[in-house]
């Protein structure tokens, strides 16, 4: 099979699976409504909370109130996108290998890691991703932002590497699961990487602060995914920055595939 009719093929998978677990979900309108309900609260309490931060200040770490809730808004859509598409897949693929559940899985005529990691898609994080835009566009009309091609591309080009960096850390803690069987512990670590992204690199400065901002920009490069995106849109274009997001992806999107197809060979079935 070619490589597109490969992907036209996983595209109908996808909306397949997306429309089965939407089905499922408006089954139970009170826990999605409620799940909306938290969500929407748990974005004005942040954005509560930084207007109170720029009421005393006019800059965080370089950032002024328009850009902070640009960058604001680019997290809450792109952790949402994780969230709705991902999180609760590799939640559970632990749950499957204690299980013996994975052996079903693993014999279907499908990739493996799209079928862990896409079947179920979580519709009461899907709000997320509108209220993290509408929360960006905020910001642009506060700036008298205008629209920019070259900016506007890239924007959507580092934020795209930026899910795919964030989803390579989830696979590479989720294939873990192999060995551990349990993976609460894993899985925390996941809300560790998910915290510093919330953040800009520029407030990690210092003498003890800045070795860690380092680490966590160049060997473990989590907090790229949002600040590259963030940047490119309301502060400076930076070439080089947006050039090692575009190696970093690559680079961690392959080591993910190579660790997690390595685990499934360590993997042994509830036949065996």
């Amino acid at each position: 099979m070619n490589p597109l009719a490969r992907s036209a093929r996983y595209l109908r998978i996808l909306r397949a699976l997306a429309a089965h677990t939407l089905s499922r979900e408006l089954a139970f309108r009170g826990n999605f409504l409620v799940k909306v309900s938290v969500e929407v609260l748990w974005l004005a309490i942040m954005l509560a909370f930084y207007k109170v931060v720029f009421a005393r200040s006019s800059n965080v770490a370089g950032w002024n109130e328009p850009q902070y809730l640009f960058f604001v808004g680019c997290f809450f859509a792109l952790n949402g996108l994780i969230e709705m598409l991902f999180l609760d897949n590799c939640n559970e693929f632990s749950e499957l290998v204690r299980t013996g559940d994975l052996d079903a899985l693993l014999l279907k005529p499908i990739d493996e890691q799209f079928l862990i990691t896409c079947r179920r898609i979580d519709w009461g994080c899907a709000p997320n991703v509108f209220m993290g835009s509408g929360v960006m566009a905020m910001a642009l009309y506060q700036m008298s932002w205008r629209f920019d091609p070259v900016k506007s591309a890239a924007f959507l080009a580092t934020f795209a590497c930026g899910v795919a960096i964030a989803y390579a850390f989830m696979v590479l803690l989720t294939s873990l699961s192999v060995w551990m069987v349990r993976n609460q512990s894993l899985m925390e670590m996941w809300w560790l990487f998910s915290s510093l992204a919330r953040y800009p690199k520029e407030i990690f400065s210092g003498r003890w602060a800045e070795p860690l901002g380092m680490f966590f920009t160049y060997f473990i490069p989590i907090l790229i995914v949002v600040n590259v995106p963030a940047n490119v849109m309301v502060r400076a274009f930076d070439p080089a920055m947006v050039l090692m997001m575009l190696v970093a992806t690559a680079a961690l999107l392959w080591i993910s595939r190579r660790f997690f197809l390595f685990a499934l060979e360590s993997y042994r079935s509830a036949s065996s």
